[in-house]
């Protein structure tokens, strides 16, 4: 067992955690605190928080609060939007290109139709987890007359509306 004094106290670790000594000390040579919050960088990366003030328009049709993306945060693989589906309202058909999309209804009952032709459909209801394969087309449908669904989306997608392709597309 190695052992490691930091401001922080001692640390312990195993031989076998020895890779993860250079980012664990470049994670506390950054560690710092300003204006009474705390920002941790391991290395040249930051911890990155997103707090969207104002809604977006989408090539979907609704709008959304970017959250986590290639232009937000610098993220690589992944985006991270919430979502707002107007009462009585339904986004624009369509699909993502070559990326998976993973749902999470946080208010509503959503209707989504979806596969070739929107000939399936599937109904949702907040608290549920929904994944949506690559290149499928969908689209939702908030089934409420008085009241905005709301839904958490993370697509492997980092730049969240370049994939996203009217569906059926124009010919």
């Amino acid at each position: 067992m190695l052992k490691l004094q930091t401001s922080l106290g001692v640390i312990a670790y195993s031989s076998a955690a020895a890779v993860f000594l250079g980012v664990l000390t470049m994670g506390l040579a950054s560690y710092g605190e300003e204006a009474g919050s705390r920002h941790i960088a391991v290395g040249s990366q930051d911890i990155v928080t997103v707090r969207p003030d104002a809604a977006e328009g989408s090539k979907q049709g609704l709008p959304i609060f970017p959250g986590i993306s290639g232009k937000t945060a610098g993220s690589k693989g992944i985006s991270m939007l919430r979502v707002v589906i107007p009462p009585g309202a339904a986004a624009k058909a369509h699909i993502h290109k070559g990326y998976e999309t993973a749902v999470y209804l946080v208010q509503g009952r959503v209707e989504t139709r979806y596969g070739p032709g929107l000939s399936k459909s599937v109904i949702n209801t907040a608290g549920d987890f929904i994944f949506i394969p690559a290149d499928v087309p969908h689209q939702p449908r908030n089934l409420s007359d008085s009241e905005p669904a709301i839904a958490i989306v993370a697509r492997t997608d980092p730049n969240e509306q370049e994939s996203v392709v009217a569906y059926p597309p124009a010919q």
